[in-house]
Order: structure tokens, then C-alpha cells, then sequence
């Protein structure tokens, strides 16, 4: 087995413990999954170290709640943070163990807590690749259960995050109300 089959096994087998369930399956685990495919349909020649940081992206999620974080932005924020640290360690142990570069740890590690955002072309790549997920598979369900007002500035944040290509890319590729659309335009 390649470094990299053992690294997203062994982030598939934590992730397989998440208590959560979506679509029959642990949240994180599918999640994970989903990202990997969108990851190598966008960017076929993707780098180990991004596929991993893609497939890591919510690694083991579930044991930090964001109820456990006061109300408001700074409390989601802070959460936030918690999670991209704990996903970069989880990640990082795990392709340790599989023999990875210190070096290959660190990108995979700024790439989880996104560092670097629209400066390095790895972690926005990675920013892309979250918000396909976002729009291809939990946006709908997301819609579904806020007032327009908040779908509409969600989808704005979103755009906001990805790349020029990425959003010209989604403009193409979902069939986005107008208004929504719009705000990938921008």
C-alpha cells in the first residue's frame, strides 16, 4: 500500500467513528469522501499533500462542538480555529506515521487551518475544493432551513473565498437563482 492509500485509510478509519450519522454513513467519514472526489474532479493532478488535506478536512469534527463555544462571532470563530489546529495535528500524526516529510506535514498542516488564503495556490485550492462541496452537497439542505436573507449572505461569503476561476467554474456548473448567482459574479 502507497503512503498516501495508508494516510486517507487511516484518516477513512477515524473518521468512521464519528457518532454523527449522514445518509446512512458517519458525517465526518462521508464528508471526507465527497471531499476526495471533488478534490480529484477539479484538480486530477493534485498533489498527495493536497488530496490528504482534502480528505482531512473535518477529521474527527464531532469532538469539538461548537456548542461548547460561546454564542456569536467570536465564539464561532475561535471554534473555527480549534478545529483547523486539531484537524492539522490529527493529519500530521497520521502522515508521520506514514512516513511523510516534516515539510509535506507543514504544507498538509497551513493548508487545514488555511493559512494563507488567497497568497498560497495550495490552500486556496483547498478553499475551492470546500466550497464545491458546500455548494454541490449541503447547500440545498442549508437553504432549506434559513430565511433567504441569511442563504443569500452565505452564498456571498462563499464566493468571496474562492478564486477568480473557481467562481466562473461554479457559475457554470450549478443552476443558482439569479440573486445567488450574482454574488458569484462579483
Amino acid at each position: 500500500m502507497s503512503k498516501l492509500d495508508s494516510v486517507l485509510k487511516a484518516i477513512d478509519a477515524a473518521n468512521a467513528k464519528d457518532p454523527r450519522m449522514d445518509d446512512g454513513q458517519p458525517e465526518a467519514l462521508l464528508y471526507g469522501q465527497r471531499m476526495s472526489a471533488e478534490c480529484n474532479r477539479l484538480f486530477p493532478n493534485a498533489s498527495e499533500v493536497l488530496q490528504i488535506a482534502a480528505r482531512g478536512q473535518h477529521i474527527e469534527r464531532w469532538v469539538l462542538l461548537r456548542a461548547d463555544y460561546p454564542e456569536g462571532r467570536a465564539g464561532y470563530l475561535k471554534w473555527r480555529r480549534d478545529l483547523g489546529a486539531h484537524h492539522a495535528t490529527r493529519v500530521g500524526e497520521i502522515m508521520a506515521g506514514a512516513g511523510y516529510s516534516d515539510e509535506d506535514i507543514s504544507k498538509a498542516g497551513a493548508m487545514l487551518r488555511k493559512e494563507g488564503i488567497k497568497r498560497n495556490d495550495q490552500v486556496q485550492t483547498l478553499e475551492d475544493v470546500i466550497c464545491f462541496v458546500f455548494v454541490k452537497w449541503y447547500f440545498a439542505p442549508f437553504a432549506a432551513k434559513h430565511p433567504h436573507e441569511k442563504v443569500l449572505d452565505i452564498v456571498t461569503k462563499t464566493a468571496r473565498k474562492m478564486s477568480p476561476e473557481a467562481r466562473t467554474r461554479a457559475l457554470s456548473e450549478f443552476d443558482l437563482p439569479a440573486d445567488l448567482a450574482a454574488a458569484f459574479e462579483a
